[in-house]
C-alpha cells in the first residue's frame, strides 16, 4: 500500500510540476511625481519574504511570491530624508504596512513572447492592501541544472487599483499613478 501511495505522489508531482524555492531576489521600484522622469522620481527596493516557481519539464508554469512590505526602502535618498520617505511609504498615505505587512503575486500563466531578450510574458494576480488585480510583464526565463531564473523587463502597474493613494485627493494629483518595477528571482 505504501508503494502505491508513493507512486501516486511521484506521478502527481510530474503531472503538476516541480516546485522550486526562491533562494535569491532583487525587486526594484520607481515612483514618480508630476512628470514621469528620473529627475522627479524616487526609487528603492522591497524584499521577497518567500516564494516558489513551478516547473513542468523546463518550462515555468506557475508560482507565487510574498513581498515583505515592511522592508520597502528608498535608495535614492540618505539620512533624515530617506527615513521620512520610508515612513511615508509605510504609513496610511501609501502601503499601510502595519495592517498589510505583505503583498503577493501569483503566476496564472506564462506564454512565449516575441522578444529576443524577454522571451516570456508572465501574467498573474498582484494583491496589495487586500486588493487583487491582474498584471502582465515581459521576462527572461531560464532553467539550467535545477535552477530557474526570472528577470523581468521594467514594467508598470497602476497603484490606484490597490488603493495605494494619499488620503487627500489634492495631494494625490502630484504623484503619478504608475509604479515601475523590475524583478529578478532565482529558485532551486
Amino acid at each position: 500500500m505504501k508503494k502505491i501511495f508513493l507512486l501516486a505522489v511521484l506521478a502527481g508531482g510530474l503531472a503538476f510540476g516541480q516546485s522550486k524555492k526562491v533562494v535569491a531576489s532583487d525587486v526594484h521600484w520607481w515612483g514618480y511625481k508630476v512628470a514621469k522622469s528620473e529627475a522627479s522620481s524616487h526609487e528603492g527596493t522591497v524584499k521577497v519574504k518567500s516564494g516558489d516557481m513551478v516547473m513542468k519539464g523546463n518550462q515555468l508554469v506557475g508560482g507565487s511570491f510574498v513581498l515583505d512590505m515592511t522592508s520597502i526602502n528608498s535608495t535614492d535618498l540618505t539620512g533624515e530624508y530617506q527615513q521620512k520617505l520610508n515612513g511615508h511609504l509605510k504609513n496610511g498615505d501609501f502601503f499601510e504596512v502595519e495592517k498589510f505587512p505583505t503583498a503577493t503575486f501569483k503566476i496564472t500563466g506564462v506564454k512565449k513572447n516575441n522578444d529576443k531578450i524577454y522571451n516570456s510574458l508572465v501574467t498573474g494576480n498582484l494583491t496589495v492592501k487586500g486588493k487583487t488585480s491582474p498584471i502582465s510583464f515581459p521576462a527572461k526565463i531560464s532553467y539550467s541544472k535545477g535552477v530557474v531564473s526570472l528577470v523581468s523587463n521594467k514594467f508598470s502597474f497602476d497603484r490606484q487599483k490597490f488603493d495605494v493613494a494619499y488620503k487627500s485627493t489634492m495631494q494625490d494629483v502630484f504623484v503619478k499613478d504608475d509604479i515601475d518595477m523590475l524583478v529578478k528571482v532565482t529558485a532551486q
